[in-house]
This record gives structure tokens, C-alpha cells and sequence, in this order.
């Protein structure tokens, strides 16, 4: 159980670290989404960090397990959030969200699973 806590919770970490890392830069395809769902370019730097402290709070997880818990609680409610926006304004292309949205759900249940709180 531990390997699979590990390997989803780094995973999910690398992606969303990587995500927001592209927000916080100003890289085109983070502004073409954000063109595209109607959400000003003025927010990206907001949402950049928000998936950062995402995934530094699941990396943090690992000597602090409530804190893994918090980040990936706050990385399952921000991407609802981006299926509402995509929803909103008609985009059903979710692939790339389904990845993102999945990745922190089994964050979240292998980190109470592992320190059984589940």
C-alpha cells in the first residue's frame, strides 16, 4: 500500500506542479484555455498558485498526513470548479480534465488508506 501512496501522491504532485508552473510562467496553452472558458488572464497567476500549494501541500503530506489530506481535498474541489467553468460555457472536450480531477481522488484515498483513516 505504501508504493501505490507514494507513486499516486508524486504523480499527482509532478502534474499539478507542472500545471501551475505553466500558469505562473504565462505559457500559451494555460491562456488559450483560459481564453477559451471566458476567465481573464489577470486570474492565471491566482490559479498557478493554488495548484502549486496543492501540490507542495501533498508532498508535505508525507512527514505531516493531515496536510496531504487538506491539499488534495483542495485540489478535488478546484478542479470541480474547472468542470463547472468548462460545463458553463459548453466545452465537453474533459479528457485532460478527467486526469487532473482523478489524480487528487486517489491521492486523497490512498493517503487515508495508508494512514488509516479511512
Amino acid at each position: 500500500m505504501f508504493a501505490t501512496y507514494v507513486v499516486v501522491t508524486v504523480l499527482t504532485a509532478v502534474l499539478n506542479g507542472s500545471a501551475a508552473v505553466a500558469n505562473l510562467i504565462g505559457h500559451d496553452y494555460p491562456k488559450s484555455q483560459a481564453d477559451k472558458m471566458g476567465i481573464p488572464h489577470s486570474w492565471m497567476p491566482l490559479l498557478g498558485t493554488a495548484m502549486g500549494a496543492g501540490a507542495l501541500g501533498l508532498v508535505a503530506g508525507f512527514a505531516v498526513p493531515p496536510l496531504g489530506v487538506i491539499a488534495a481535498v483542495g485540489l478535488v474541489l478546484y478542479f470541480l470548479g474547472a468542470l463547472w467553468v468548462h460545463l458553463r460555457v459548453g466545452d465537453h472536450q474533459l479528457g485532460a480534465w478527467v486526469v487532473f480531477f482523478c489524480l487528487p481522488v486517489a491521492a486523497l484515498f490512498t493517503n487515508l488508506a495508508y494512514h488509516g483513516t479511512w
